[in-house]
């Protein structure tokens, strides 16, 4: 009878981390495919705000990949993939910032209508990832952080779709860059608390009280 409730819980635990890695897997095409249109679309607009949401869908579909290989390992182990994913979201943030410092060293208006178009379609799929992920937001370390990195998409999103529409009320460029730095101090503060949450759970699984 033992050796039944032990098979049981067993196949509900690979039940659940089949659930995961398929939403994970959705997440990630989603993150892809956003990427290559968010990047076409940021070298035909010339819009900075555009090539950092480019560069946060690539990191996070970095970041939903590492997720995947990681289901089912330790709490150790998941909490240093974390902190590996804090760091892609640092290395988002550093090209945001270079390419703010390009945009400043070159002006010029961006095309508020590709602007737009990619903006809307973007925040649809961030909107789309956060639905697939949101029962997971109370989770453990690896599902909770891909889930910081949704909610990042969203207002990274609403925060595109707001420099478009700025751009065209205002017929200057200065919305988007202004943009872009937000978005810029939203990655390095979304840095911050990703890696401090890691780094809590690599203390516990140390056995270590975090301080």
């Amino acid at each position: 009878m033992s050796d039944c409730c032990g098979c049981g819980k067993t196949l509900e635990v690979e039940r659940m981390q089949a659930r995961q890695r398929r939403v994970l897997y959705q997440v990630l095409t989603i993150n892809l495919l956003t990427f290559v249109m968010m990047m076409l679309a940021a070298w035909h607009s010339g819009s900075a705000s555009l090539l950092s949401g480019s560069l946060d869908n690539l990191g996070d579909a970095l970041t939903y990949a590492l997720s995947i290989a990681v289901v089912g390992a330790s709490l150790a182990a998941k909490a240093r993939v974390a902190l590996l994913k804090a760091l892609f979201i640092l290395c988002a943030a550093i090209a945001v910032a270079v390419g703010i410092g390009w945009k400043l060293a070159h002006p010029h208006l961006p095309l508020f209508e590709s602007m737009g178009i990619a903006a809307l379609l973007n925040l649809a799929a961030n909107l789309l990832c956060l639905r697939l992920l949101w029962p997971y937001r109370q989770g453990d370390i690896n599902l909770a952080s891909a889930w910081a990195c949704s909610m990042n998409d969203v207002y990274e999103g609403g925060a595109v779709v707001l420099a478009a529409l700025a751009v065209w009320l205002f017929g200057a460029g200065w919305p988007d860059l202004l943009i872009g730095l937000a978005l810029l101090l939203l990655f390095l503060r979304s840095a911050w608390r990703v890696a401090r949450a890691a780094w809590r759970e690599l203390q516990v699984a140390k056995g270590v009280q975090p301080q």
